[in-house]
């Protein structure tokens, strides 16, 4: 196994290489405005709602959400204007990337 670091991106090659909400997903951004427990927490979504989003079982120990942090996330099928899925976490950068660029 390779014990190298991988070497830091600089912000242009981040911007390049950043995630964006797929429309045809359906997916938007939103800002976790509080933590509920059990894997859950509000969003506030860029379309105005607040949604309580979970994050699923196969991305739970993979992506560590807290109070702040900007996210893509995807409304359900059914009960999408109060409940959703999040998708996606953007590290400080990313988020003030967005930020400058006017997504958020």
């Amino acid at each position: 196994m390779d014990n190298r670091k991988r070497p830091e991106l600089t912000p242009e090659e981040q911007q390049r290489r950043m995630r964006l909400p797929r429309q045809e997903d359906r997916e938007m951004l939103g800002i976790v405005s509080g933590m509920m427990g059990a894997s859950r927490m509000r969003v506030a979504c860029k379309d105005g709602k607040e949604r309580m989003c979970r994050i699923p079982g196969r991305m739970k120990n993979t992506i560590w959400v807290k109070e702040g942090d900007v996210v893509i996330m995807k409304p359900w099928e059914i009960q999408g204007d109060i409940k959703g899925d999040i998708v996606w976490r953007y590290n400080p950068l990313q988020a003030r990337i967005l930020k400058e660029k006017g997504y958020i």
